[in-house]
């Protein structure tokens, strides 16, 4: 679980990152699920742009994504979603 000391570090690190990922009008996919899971192992913290053509709730998707991928829902703002999963073997982000 994580702190909301380490929420809104996470957060603070987010702040300049660019969206990688894109859900739009096919949802999210098994396929598009593993791309977002290997990008989380590589980078552990990442924001991911929820197209207004899917026509669902930023909020709902942001659940369904970290519940495909294990990750954690750091924060929805507006159509972005920012997610963190830790990377065992090698981490990348030191939480405080």
């Amino acid at each position: 679980m994580i702190s909301s000391k380490q929420r809104s570090f996470l957060r603070g690190l987010a702040n300049p990152l660019e969206p990688i990922f894109q859900v739009g009008k096919g949802g999210v996919s098994e396929s598009s699920a593993q791309a977002l899971s290997d990008a989380q192992t590589a980078r552990e913290l990442i924001k991911v742009r929820v197209l207004k053509n899917l026509g669902e709730d930023p909020r709902a998707v942001a659940e369904e994504l970290a519940q495909a991928t294990g990750a954690t829902v750091i924060q929805v703002i507006g159509q972005n979603v920012i997610l963190y999963r830790r990377n065992e073997e090698e981490p990348v982000i030191e939480l405080p």
